[in-house]
Formats: C-alpha cells, structure tokens, sequence
C-alpha cells in the first residue's frame, strides 16, 4: 500500500502476521526480499531517514542510480548479518510501504493492538531464501539472497542524464536545498567533463576509456604497515597524497579500491568499527573470505555527494579501509 512517507514521519513495523500476508512465493515485495534480521524490529516504531527513489547500482560496472518504488530506509537499522553466516557488510535495510503504518492520532498504541504473532512462520519463510547450495563451473557453493543481491531485480535503472530525479530528491524531502546547490552544480561540471573524456579517447583516438576515481603513483609493491587493528582502536586517516603514494594506477591496493568518498576523511581521527573478515559478493551472492587486514570507521559512510553518476544515494554504505592508509593514535581518557 502507497502511503507516500518522507523523512521524518513516524511509522510503526506491522505485525509478523501482517508482513507476511503481504509477501509473494519468494518472500518478498516486488522483487525486494524481507529478510530474517529484519523481523526483530516487527511492532516497533522509527524515524523515517529517506525516501529510496534514487539509489545506487553496486552491482552493475556502469554504476549509475536506480529508483525503488513504494520503499524507505528507517534511520540507521542495518543488516546484523545473522541470518547471512556472518555477512559484515552492514548494509542498511530497505522497507516496503506495505510493511509498515504512518503514526499518527488515529493510531492505536503498540499495547493496544492485538495481532497475531506469527513470527515463527515468518522467519521460517524468509529463511528459506536465503541461501542456496549451487554448483557454479565446478565444486558446489553456498550462494546467498539478500536485499542487496536483489537490488536491480527490485529497482529500475534511472537516466543517466534525466535532471528529474535530481530535483525530485529536493521535493520527496531527501535533500536539502543547500546540499541540492552545493553537491548539483559540480555534478554536472563532472559527468559533463567524462563525458568529453569519453569521446575523445574512445571515440575519436580509439582508446579504451579506464577512468579511476583515485588513481595512485605506486609502481611496485605496496607498503604494508599492519597493526592488527580491533574494535574500538584510535587512528588518523593518512593524508591524500600518503594514500595515493600506496595505491597502484588503477587506484587500488591488494584489490581493494580507494573512493572518492573517502577523501574528506583524509587527517581526521575515527574509531575502528570492526574488522572485515567476510561479506557477501553483491553481483554473485557467494561469499568474500578477506585474505588481508580491512577494517571499518565508527562514522565514516558514503556520503553519496562525491559520487560520480550515483550523487544523493542515501544507503550510507561503510567504505572498507586497509591498515596502511591509517596511521593508529593514542585518545587520553579513551577506554580502548
């Protein structure tokens, strides 16, 4: 059901019972699956953080944005991962409409509607979902379902060039008009200068076009400096020219790319989130076991405002970090 939420609105998760009468044979709404960690927030109530109109593609090289009709994203609730063997991503959790109920007057309270609980049966179904043993080329896998495998199937692709959905992100309340004029401007000015990147090295000289974002200056080998970082340690990202020192041409080290989202953190100091062991593989469903150190910042997420072709994306992906581009500190009074 359409109720047209905008950030900031109060709403309630319906009922186990309810979800589930609204769910298709593959568990899901419209291609969207609702998934088994969700089911913990069913009865309770959040802020609305914004509309998921214009999203972006991870899964598709060409990286462009993508709308989801009739979906939200509640505050910061994210994927535990619990129902996915330990997937660490952190992705944050896309809701139907049709899961939830504005809040408002005519609203009874949580401990005056009576519902049946059916979160048992809800659990069993969407778990059901969530992971396959396939054999792919040779020895079988597990390949897993998730919202973010989903993606594309449960979205559309916008126009590269269609201003509309800029400007609609200012009208459905996702974006200020400060931000729109601040991040809007040096949008175009970017996407109009690959553009004539593009025809000049592929069209007119023939060339492949390898655009990085960040590309580096190393040669050879990378500079390891590990420090066997933990939850809760301190450290100062390195500047942008240290990082781009470590990086190879094509802007990556040991095959983990350096964003541009990541730049404004250059010589700030964060708190180490957790260390990324393993996460599930958007585009295959199989899981990444990290063979090298990768950690995450407490607070420290993509913005979606450096974010060539997929500005204003509002799923606050957490960038992954090698040790070497942080230098670790020590915080007087901390308690790590």
């Amino acid at each position: 059901m359409k109720i047209n939420l905008r950030s900031g609105d109060l709403v309630e998760v319906k009922s186990a019972n309810e979800i589930l009468s609204t769910l298709d044979g593959e568990g899901g709404v419209g291609s969207l699956p609702f998934m088994p960690e969700m089911l913990q927030y069913c009865g309770r109530r959040f802020v609305v953080f914004k509309r998921a109109d214009k999203i972006c593609d991870t899964i598709n090289h060409h990286q462009r944005s993508r709308n989801m009709s009739e979906t939200v994203i509640l505050e910061d609730l994210r994927c535990d991962g619990s129902s996915h063997d330990g997937c660490q991503a952190e992705c944050r959790l896309f809701w139907k409409e049709a899961w939830l109920r504005r809040v408002g007057a005519d609203v009874l309270p949580d401990s005056a509607r009576i519902v049946k609980d059916n979160s048992k049966e809800l659990k069993e179904i969407t778990c059901r979902f969530t992971r396959q043993t396939l054999k792919i080329g040779g020895p079988k896998v597990d390949v897993y379902r998730c919202q973010a495998t989903e993606l594309n199937k449960a979205s559309t692709l916008l126009g590269l060039w269609d201003p509309r959905p800029y400007f609609h992100e200012v009208a459905n309340g996702n974006v200020t008009i400060s931000r729109f004029l601040q991040v809007f401007p040096r949008a175009v000015t970017e996407m109009l200068l690959l553009k004539i990147r593009r025809i000049i090295l592929y069209r007119i000289l023939g060339r492949s076009d390898n655009w990085t974002p960040v590309p580096g200056s190393r040669n050879g080998p990378p500079m390891i400096g590990l420090y066997n970082l933990q939850p809760g340690d301190w450290v100062q990202v390195k500047t942008k020219e240290e990082i781009i020192a470590n990086l190879a041409p094509d802007g990556k080290d040991r095959g983990l790319s350096f964003d541009r989202e990541m730049l404004p953190s250059c010589g700030k100091i964060y708190r180490v989130r957790q260390r990324i062991n393993r996460i599930i593989d958007e585009r295959t469903g199989q899981m990444i076991e990290f063979k090298n150190d990768c950690v995450t910042l407490d607070g420290m997420v993509c913005s979606g405002d450096r974010s060539v072709k997929r500005y204003f994306c509002p799923r606050g992906i957490y960038p992954f970090w090698r040790e070497n581009w942080l230098r670790q500190v020590n915080i007087k009074g901390s308690d790590s």
